[in-house]
């Protein structure tokens, strides 16, 4: 298999694709101001207790109160409470070595028990905000590096389950506890096979330097405060997925450009040559063909092989996806044995679209009805197998006797949901635009302006393709030369897949945009 990743950079966002064999399976959409991401530890404020919930709202910044339930707060919350005591007098100091801890909080407790209102806690983001409500909260604080994940106030090690040898376990376990600083614990994760103990040591030892500022800054700190922000989404990404099977990260942005190489280069230093600056003129997302596999993958309907299709709905309780043959051609001798080929096609692209949409909660599939059992083994095996790549967890349950398989998928992040669809934003849907008739005509005034008043003769257009290959149709004859003729030799004309229909935007020769004055007036 071969991996690549495509970032690009804006003003106000990051959108990172990953590409398996050239086709998109995972989407990522990060705002560059974004302050509440899952791993990022707070300083925060519980506001208001709940004792029918056994939660509390706590206050970390956010405009809604986050949630916290007490099954959150983990064994060692006394632990964590004396010790943020004793940092705030300033008596003891960070060193948690040296902490004497705390008896385990009983897990059949109440929330009044343990927090009352007003108090400052350490909390760590474990669910984004999402839709109306604030992120989730846990007081189980840890540290993700890339092999490994410290977690303060334990002294237990775990191994990765995804490791299966049992040698390679135990050799893992114990040279973690060789080196493992007391009131420590440390999981290992599945990239860790095979490192010595000098590779673990290192990064164990960053771990708790990273602990150790983080605490440090609670002394002087007054909630609601961020105390620790996990790297940037696509460093994060990098640290969870990269492997062997990367052959290339393009950015299109020097300064994200920067830290990924950087990141790349203490994570993995053989493959930090992989990491390139995409400096072409075309969008970094038309250019590896990712905008096109958007509008293809994110609508109501997605088509996968032979004329078969899906159909996937969203509610407020789950999403269902429907599995039909559509006109796929009947090759098998039974209609059992075409159902069955449907729903093992199927498998492969449900698995793909709960990846790339980040779909979380409870997914329910109505697979095309199918007889016999060893059938619908082989379909729960299958979507099973299909589904090892997701690193989200999830819980497969077995087809039922309607022919429905439910899924539970763990929701950490908002899913991903991109409109493919446009209206004519003049009858809305009712009827047919001719470009030529209701949008070029007011581009070609939008040029006149722009080099008769401005007098600006040297400037891009980019348009939707359709528009473009409307402008561009007929080489001597078309729109494009005319255009030229009157108004400029230097004029260049570019297609945005990403772009609306009737969506337009004119750069001069440094590519910075250009506002007409029309324009200007509104804003």
């Amino acid at each position: 298999m071969n991996s690549e990743l495509i970032v690009d950079v804006s003003a106000k966002e990051i959108n990172i694709a990953l590409l398996e064999n050239k086709r998109l399976v995972e989407l990522n959409n990060e705002k560059r101001d974004l302050k509440f991401s899952v791993g990022d530890i707070h300083l925060g404020k519980v506001k208001k207790i709940m004792p029918g919930l056994n939660a509390a709202f706590v206050d970390v910044g956010y405009e809604k109160d986050a949630f916290l339930h007490y099954l959150d707060l983990g064994p060692q919350f006394a632990s964590l409470k004396k010790f943020m005591g004793q940092v705030k007098s300033g008596k003891k100091g960070s060193q948690l070595q040296r902490f004497k801890g705390e008896q385990d909080i009983n897990k059949n407790g109440s929330i009044t028990e343990v927090l009352s209102s007003g108090m400052e806690i350490m909390v760590q983001i474990a669910k984004e905000p999402i839709s109306t409500k604030g992120p989730r909260l846990t007081s189980e604080l840890s540290i993700a590096g890339r092999n490994l994940v410290l977690m303060p106030f334990s002294n237990r090690v775990s191994v990765s389950q995804k490791i299966k040898s049992v040698e390679e376990k135990n050799r893992l376990k114990k040279l973690i506890q060789s080196i493992r600083p007391h009131n420590f614990g440390v999981i290992v994760r599945t990239v860790a096979q095979g490192l010595k103990v000098a590779d673990l040591d290192q990064e164990l030892k960053i771990l708790v330097k990273r602990w150790e500022e983080t605490i440090a800054s609670v002394k002087t700190a007054k909630a609601p405060k961020p105390l620790y922000q996990e790297v940037g989404r696509t460093s994060s990404l990098l640290r969870d997925i990269m492997d062997d099977s990367f052959s290339s990260i393009f950015i299109n942005d020097e300064e994200v450009f920067k830290e990924v190489y950087s990141f790349v280069g203490l994570i993995n230093p053989e493959k930090q040559n992989i990491v390139k600056q995409y400096k072409g003129q075309a969008p970094i997302m038309d250019q590896f063909n990712v905008t096109k596999q958007i509008k293809a993958l994110f609508g109501r309907t997605v088509t996968f092989k032979n004329g078969a299709y899906l159909i996937i709905e969203h509610t407020e309780a789950l999403h269902v996806i429907d599995v039909n043959s559509g006109n796929r051609s009947r090759s098998s001798k039974t209609q059992e044995n075409n159902a069955l080929d449907v729903n093992l096609s199927a498998c492969e692209e449900i698995a793909r679209q709960l990846r790339l949409r980040d779909l979380g909660g409870i997914i329910v599939i109505d697979f095309i009805d199918m007889h016999d059992s060893s059938h619908k083994q082989k379909v729960h095996e299958t979507l099973k197998q299909c589904m090892t790549d997701d690193r989200t967890k999830h819980q497969i349950l077995p087809l039922s006797r309607f022919g429905l398989m439910q899924i539970t998928r763990q929701r950490v992040r908002p899913e991903m949901n991109i409109e493919t669809e446009e209206n004519c934003p003049n009858c809305f849907g009712a009827g047919t635009i001719k470009p030529s008739i209701l949008f070029v005509d007011q581009l070609e005034s939008k040029i006149d302006y722009l080099v008769n008043t401005l007098k600006i003769d040297d400037f891009t257009l980019k348009v939707h393709p359709y528009v473009y290959a409307y402008i561009t149709k007929g080489y001597f004859n078309s729109i494009r030369r005319k255009w030229k003729r009157t108004y400029s030799k230097k004029m260049k004309i570019n297609q945005i897949q990403a772009f609306s229909f009737l969506q337009y935007q004119l750069f001069d020769n440094k590519g910075e945009e250009l506002l007409l004055q029309e324009e200007l007036d509104k804003v």
